[in-house]
């Protein structure tokens, strides 16, 4: 089992937000991919308590289902980050354009 696990649902713009924070900060982390319906995700709720996604478990710190991707997005910049990262700002077209200047 990873130290950090997503609870996960493909297409889901929020989801892909917490990965991207994953992967910009390359941490390893183990997704745990859930049903399209709300009613079908026992498992998510059973970590934190409601079925929306993402969900994100960091054993290694005692984080144990942290919802909201905002919310995990900037725990995990702060945690995981160094001085050199910083935590992204704006959606998409943002960050592209502020890597072109």
């Amino acid at each position: 089992m990873a130290d950090i696990e997503l609870y996960d649902l493909n297409g889901c713009p929020y989801c892909a937000k917490v990965r991207r924070a994953l992967d910009d900060l390359e941490l390893s982390y183990e997704t745990h991919a859930v049903a399209g319906r709300r009613r079908n995700r026992e498992e998510v709720y059973e970590v934190s308590g409601q079925y929306g996604v993402p969900v994100l478990v960091d054993n290694a710190n005692g984080i144990e289902g942290m919802a909201e991707s905002d919310d995990i997005v900037a725990y995990l910049y702060r945690e995981y980050g160094d001085d050199d990262q910083q935590l992204p700002e704006g959606g998409l077209v943002s960050r592209l354009l502020s890597r072109l200047t």
